[in-house]
């Protein structure tokens, strides 16, 4: 199955499926020197793990990482990172159910097409959980990114279904299970979660991913535009429709005079360029915002098809997100950071530093 690596230069390849005995990632292109520790990636893999609060999967997953090879007596040796993560809490049996029908709105419909046959046991290898080894993955680029260049990525929650959350401090993000910029709006956003669960239903979100202190002149012309690369590793998380930079659609209503970000000798006076021109980084932020569909599997029956393309209800059982974009934000960063480490390491091969 093609399509599992991204980057060119950091490449993250990502192996296994929902229910298999693991999952993982090949990390290669890390530079040799960086010291390295599995806490360095536990700390980002705890941010997504499953199970941490009633509004996310009840799957119990300790989503320890093993590193088994790229790293000597703490320190990357510039082999391949090997990254593995043991799948301990599957319950294939809630999926018997849906093995000769399609999930409205999952991928078992495509799936089965393309291949002729699909793994159903948690959505196997379509299934939210492989995001795992990608934020693994990440962990490594942001720790090259801060420590070479001083690069800082991070994200927030700026709307959950019809709540809008307004930004009030980075401070704040970490605090709660949302991910919220907002202390203020928690007790909403769980009431109407709870009312989501007991419906049976699910909820879309908006995602904003931040990247500081990027230099100016990362990115390439045209096809590998930093900005395409970014929507291209964007749209590679699950569930995500839609990925904008800067004012994105916004722009549609402003005109030229508003919109073109002008430069003073202090810097640019705006930012609705998403800190990409051209393709390139130009120091100023890159701004980032996805749209999170709301989750496929819910315990509302729905009119679907079997393999032999009867009519069918399907009602999906098993532990799910009633919200997948509770749990994307430490995944966007990530996948923000392979995307500029990737980069960085291009325009350091341009110029050699």
């Amino acid at each position: 199955m093609s399509g599992n690596t991204l980057g060119k230069l950091f490449c993250i390849t990502n192996f296994g499926e929902s229910h298999g005995p693991a999952i993982g990632a090949v990390v290669d292109g890390c530079p040799a020197g960086m010291e390295l520790t599995e806490a360095d990636i536990q700390a980002e893999l705890d941010r997504r793990r499953p199970g941490t609060s009633r509004h996310v999967t009840q799957r119990q997953e300790a989503d320890q990482v093993e590193i088994l090879s790229g790293v000597y007596q703490g320190v990357t040796t510039g082999a391949p990172i090997g990254l593995l993560i043991r799948n301990t809490d599957a319950r294939s049996k809630d999926y018997s159910n849906i093995e000769d029908t399609f999930r409205p709105g999952h991928a078992d419909y495509t799936y089965w097409n393309k291949y002729g046959v699909r793994d159903p046991r948690g959505g196997g290898r379509s299934s939210a959980r492989l995001t795992a080894p990608t934020v693994a993955g990440g962990a490594i680029a942001k720790k090259w990114l801060a420590r070479q260049y001083g690069v800082r990525v991070r994200g927030y929650m700026s709307q959950l279904g019809p709540i809008h959350i307004p930004f009030e401090s980075w401070d704040e993000v970490g605090n709660n299970p949302f991910y919220a910029p907002n202390a203020g709006i928690v007790a909403q956003l769980e009431e109407y979660m709870d009312q989501l669960r007991r419906d049976g239903d699910s909820i879309g979100a908006r995602i904003e991913v931040v990247a500081e202190g990027v230099p100016a002149g990362w990115g390439e012309p045209l096809y590998d535009r930093l900005d395409a690369d970014i929507a291209h590793a964007m749209m590679g998380l699950n569930a995500v429709k839609g990925v904008s930079m800067g004012a994105g659609f916004e722009s549609i209503a402003q005109r030229g005079s508003e919109h073109g970000d002008e430069i003073t000798p202090e810097g640019f006076a705006s930012n609705n360029a998403g800190g990409v021109l051209g393709g390139i980084s130009s120091s100023q932020p890159i701004t980032v915002s996805l749209a999170i569909k709301p989750t496929s599997s819910i315990r509302i029956e729905r009119r679907s098809v079997d393999r032999q393309g009867n009519p069918v209800q399907v009602q999906t059982l098993g532990r799910h997100d009633p919200c997948v974009g509770i749990r994307a934000t430490p995944i966007a960063e990530s996948l923000l950071a392979i995307v500029l480490m990737d980069h960085a390491l291009r325009q350091r091969a341009l110029k050699g530093a």
